[in-house]
């Protein structure tokens, strides 16, 4: 509980603790959990230096530091990095509702393959559910110059806010808001274009 709260008020002595756990003992448990303090932290390039020199011996296909990795890949914009990856652990069946499978439908999206992205969005897009999927969808809407598209998808989203519990509402709010804050950028740019 201690070591819990004093993490949250400073990340630094975390990350100063979990590097001097991996000096003292050198094991795939403590490269992943310094690599997830890096990445949490904003120190994405070491978090995926030590996420990929983690993935030797029994621990080549590890999915958790295969998934960590799409998002850290993502953070840096390595999009064709993403790519294999996901398709590395595509079938299994936590990557079909994961962080990582939507940021493998952007990745899709950022290289040009738009086909494949929009299919894979499709498949996470539902009603009152998966609010950062649809937010990334609308995202690659917009950038594919179908702006209209991607504002009816942000309004249906903030259309469903008031049907949601009070529970719901605080657990997706900052994907409400920043469809808000996209919703309004859109709206902007279709003035600016009339």
């Amino acid at each position: 509980m201690q070591s819990g709260i004093g993490s949250v008020f400073n990340p630094g002595a975390s990350v100063r603790r979990l590097e001097d756990n991996l000096r003292f003992s050198d094991t795939f448990a403590n490269r992943v959990a310094l690599a997830d303090a890096y990445l949490v932290t904003r120190n994405t390039d070491r978090a995926i230096e030590l996420y990929e020199s983690s993935l030797t011996g029994n621990f080549t296909e590890n999915e958790y530091v295969l998934s960590q990795l799409i998002i850290a890949y993502y953070q840096k914009k390595r999009y064709s990095d993403i790519v294999p990856i996901g398709k590395k652990i595509y079938k299994l069946p936590q990557f079909a509702r994961s962080r990582s499978h939507i940021l493998y439908a952007a990745a899709l999206g950022h290289i040009g393959n738009y086909e494949l992205a929009e299919k894979e969005f499709k498949t996470m897009k539902s009603r009152f559910a998966n609010y950062e999927a649809r937010y990334y969808y609308a995202l690659f809407l917009a950038g594919t110059d179908r702006v209209s598209e991607a504002r009816q998808l942000l309004n249906e989203m903030l259309g469903e806010v008031s049907h949601l519990s009070s529970r719901e509402r605080r657990y997706n709010s900052s994907w409400f808001k920043a469809a808000k804050d996209q919703l309004n950028k859109l709206n902007d740019y279709a003035a600016a274009r009339q």
